[in-house]
């Protein structure tokens, strides 16, 4: 399955291999796709060259092999066409808290969160727009609003008590507080699991382990998709 955006790129330099025989530099793939950094570029190829679409050739500048093209005509995009991560697919009541009847059992009580896919604390991945199944969660667990969950993949978050397989519990919104631990999506591109901090006019995406350091961006290139409200671990 391959992102929008890495579906554009891996098209790009297929067509430019079999218009000149020579890949697109990695100013021109960044034009092409408009992004705003080059390291997007580089978490781009890395991706397709992780699911065996393209090959990095030894020894050789800026040297790419397409491998094989998606099998379908079109790509399968996991995000919306704008290339923000925005859970909409939660329909009626799921994920959202209702006001409990006095007859009710905590059985009744109990809220269906859609699982949305997986979030990098780590190495930032795509998280999936794509709703695989749902989990029941005591209302006590939750807030106001709407929730989705994700699966934790890394390492970077084990000081908060977030480890590699656990499912954080995620209150949909578009801001947050400096210190909250956020779904963050950077550069349109790649969501991960940080604690947010405020520096001035930059935003600092912050790890909770000393192997990994601090990422500062400006403000235009972090957008807060929802907030860390509570944790499921399965033992």
């Amino acid at each position: 399955m391959l992102t929008r955006k890495q579906y554009e790129l891996l098209r790009f330099i297929h067509e430019r291999l079999k218009e000149t025989g020579v890949p697109p530099s990695f100013d021109e793939m960044k034009d092409a796709l408009d992004l705003k950094s080059k390291s997007g570029i580089h978490r781009l190829i890395m991706a397709l060259e992780e699911r065996g679409f393209i090959r990095r050739l030894p020894n050789r500048a800026r040297a790419l092999e397409v491998l094989k093209l998606p099998e379908a005509a079109a790509p399968v995009v996991t995000r919306p066409a704008t290339g923000r991560f925005t859970p909409n697919v939660i329909e009626g009541n799921l994920g959202k808290v209702r006001p409990a009847r006095p007859d009710e059992d905590d059985d009744a009580r109990m809220v269906a969160i859609p699982v949305m896919g997986r979030i990098a604390a780590g190495v930032p991945i795509e998280a999936i727009q794509a709703k695989s199944h749902t989990i029941a969660v005591s209302p006590d667990m939750l807030s106001s609003g709407e929730h989705f969950a994700l699966e934790v993949r890394g390492d970077s978050m084990i000081e908060a008590g977030i480890l590699d397989g656990d499912l954080v519990l995620i209150r949909k919104q578009t801001a947050a507080d400096s210190g909250d631990i956020v779904v963050a999506l950077v550069d349109d591109e790649e969501a991960t699991l940080k604690r947010l901090r405020k520096r001035g006019a930059s935003i600092a995406l912050e790890a909770a382990n000393p192997a990994y350091e601090t990422r500062i961006f400006g403000p235009d290139r972090v957008a807060i998709q929802g907030r860390l409200v509570g944790l499921i671990r399965r033992y």
